[in-house]
């Protein structure tokens, strides 16, 4: 869940400006100077752009109001996007990556060509990576609080954020990689480091990629609340008065800040009606105004529940 403190949208639109620029940089230099290794580097910028650009879309249509067809909102766009985004970035940047440099490995032993122009981009391409690096991982740390950062990448319900960290940081070690590889071919004047260069930034990007579809998959499929969270909603909800026990919590992340919550509850059995109705309505108030996430919240009274029997209850 993203903190008062971060901006996903500034950290997606600060990503789309600098992946746009050096996006066309890199194809210029690709063109003029035939390296593998820049087309690459060139396919994985136009990659980042579309992927920027598909984020900023997923949140906002993540923002619809719910409507009849979708009565609990939208909020999963956000997931839906990030997925397709963790695909774009396998495919077109990581398989297109590899198959150019399995195909120049093979076919061309020698390198034709300056390659001054593309060193030229991709130091400048470096600059402004980090530039976008660094303000992705200032509002991830906004974001992350006390996390370690593993946590804060892949157990957290907000994909946005650190999924542009993770593809800037893949950007800024495939720059890296292309830099080697350029200067080596240029030194050597031989196409093989080159094409090893092209390759090793596709590896890189399939793994990114493939590691980012695991994590937005999971969140698409649908995840709870984590443990901290949980307790806390229990605490809230059994200083009500009038309720004795939380029997049952179920909850669904429909989106990084919206959660459907539903509960089995036991109340004060000499309670009437009107008053366990209260009661309820108490509880829900205290939820929401404590954890403004829970965005749906259903109370269900309950005294003989008994989650030991239910075999379809997580515990």
């Amino acid at each position: 869940m993203s903190k008062p403190g971060a901006n996903p949208h500034k950290t997606v639109k600060a990503a789309l400006a600098a992946n746009a620029g050096i996006a066309c940089a890199k194809l210029i230099a690709a063109a003029l100077s035939g390296s593998a290794a820049m087309l690459a580097e060139a396919v994985h910028s136009v990659a980042d752009t579309a992927n920027q650009a598909l984020l900023l879309l997923g949140m906002r249509r993540a923002a619809r109001r719910p409507t009849a067809l979708r009565p609990f909102g939208s909020h999963r766009e956000s997931y839906f996007w990030a997925f397709i985004v963790a695909l774009l970035l396998f495919f077109l940047g990581g398989v297109f990556a590899i198959s150019e440099g399995v195909d120049k490995l093979l076919h061309h032993q020698t390198h034709e060509g300056s390659l001054l122009v593309p060193l030229i981009v991709l130091g400048i391409s470096v600059a402004l990576e980090l530039t976008s690096f660094t303000v992705a991982f200032r509002e991830f740390n906004k974001d992350r609080g006390t996390r370690s950062i593993r946590e804060a990448l892949f157990a957290g319900k907000d994909p946005v954020i650190p999924l542009v960290l993770l593809e800037d940081t893949g950007a800024v070690i495939g720059l890296a990689i292309a830099l080697i590889s350029i200067a080596t071919t240029a030194l050597t004047g031989r196409a093989a480091a080159d094409a090893i260069g092209s390759i090793l930034i596709g590896v890189l990007l399939c793994s990114v990629g493939l590691l980012l579809a695991r994590d937005t998959q999971s969140l698409l499929v649908g995840e709870g609340i984590d443990a901290a969270t949980r307790a806390e909603v229990v605490r809230l909800a059994e200083q009500t008065r009038g309720v004795v026990s939380v029997r049952q919590v179920l909850s669904l992340h429909l989106g990084p800040d919206a959660v459907l919550l539903a509960l089995k509850v036991r109340f004060d059995g000499a309670l009437p009606l009107p008053a366990i109705e209260r009661a309820i309505n108490e509880l829900e108030a205290g939820v929401r105004a404590k954890l403004p996430i829970m965005r749906r919240i259903f109370v269900e009274p309950d005294t003989d529940y008994d989650a030991s029997k239910d075999p379809d209850y997580p515990g």
